[in-house]
């Protein structure tokens, strides 16, 4: 077998795929159905300081090879994910990674405090609106982005920081260049698209809340121009995902400079993606006769 190891801002993952956050909760459903342990590694479910109930229903919507969610950051927060949570996925032995978010600055910085030590690595979720600025996601702009990013750092002496990048934005590049320059240690990418789903009977939106997050396998090819983007435009590790299905999917995010990717709405189309995904690398690498998984990182020879 291949060597699926991969390591990223030195923590080992045991192979390169990760359930995406907001996609598996914290693991426990899907342990019922198989060992979550197999998998690299978990982002949560996106935290917040205090609980959170999220937005109206109906929050989920389908499209053609995609699904809308706007679910609205609905989590029990980061006390009750540490006393409850937290020691059930350190008996997985797989890498454990804090999906956050806030409204404000000071409470990213809280947040990761909070955190620092007691996981392997933090996401920021930059795609939450910033009430102080009337409502604008901290992710858009590339100011933003380096301020949300350096008061997250400031909170973490001891654990890696990933930022992840919101799509709905300019030039991906930038803005993980100001990720970069605000202090993470690496970006995830891409988060979800913004749209909408219109009942033609009802002439209003399926989503109570009009739009939402796009995302599922119509997205892929938009999420692999962005990664391969940024991916070339930084020097800290980068980790894909958007609209992955299958193994060949993830292998084409590392061609395009990914260290590890990330594996969310395929979770709900099959429970087992994951497991299958990781079988389907494997047997492509050892068809082909390459050793290890790292040898396909950033591979990709442009026309």
């Amino acid at each position: 077998m291949a060597d699926l190891q991969v390591n990223i801002c030195g923590v080992k993952f045991k192979n390169p795929v990760i359930a995406a956050s907001g996609t598996y909760g914290f693991g426990r459903e899907y342990n019922e159905l198989y060992d979550i342990s197999q998998i690299g590694g978990i982002s949560t479910k996106g935290m917040t300081l205090e609980p959170r109930l999220g937005n109206p229903v109906p929050r989920i919507a389908e499209g053609t090879s995609v699904i809308l969610n706007a679910v609205g950051l609905q989590n029990p927060g980061a006390e009750h994910f540490i006393k409850y949570d937290l020691p059930f996925l350190r008996e997985k032995g797989l890498v454990i990674i804090a999906n956050v978010a806030g409204k404000t600055l000071e409470d990213y910085g809280e947040i990761c405090k909070k955190l620092d030590g007691l996981v392997d690595m933090v996401e920021l979720n930059i795609s939450c609106p910033n009430v102080r600025a009337g409502g604008m996601a901290f992710g858009i702009k590339p100011q933003s982005i380096l301020e949300v990013t350096r008061v997250a750092k400031g909170g973490l002496k001891r654990t890696p920081l990933i930022v992840k990048l919101s799509p709905n934005v300019e030039s991906i590049a930038v803005n993980a260049q100001s990720a970069e320059q605000g202090g993470a240690d690496c970006v995830s990418l891409v988060n979800t698209f913004t749209g909408m789903v219109i009942d033609i009977e009802k002439r209003r939106p399926v989503i109570a809340n009009n739009t939402g997050g796009v995302s599922g396998a119509g997205i892929k090819p938009i999420a692999v121009k962005m990664v391969y983007e940024a991916a070339h435009a930084v020097k800290i590790p980068v980790i894909g995902m958007g609209g992955i299905m299958t193994g060949e999917d993830a292998l084409e995010f590392m061609m395009a400079g990914a260290r590890a990717v990330q594996v969310g709405t395929a979770n709900f189309a099959n429970p087992n993606a994951m497991p299958e995904i990781i079988a389907q690398m494997n047997n492509w690498l050892d068809s082909r006769k390459i050793k290890s998984i790292n040898e396909i990182i950033d591979t990709v020879i442009m026309n």
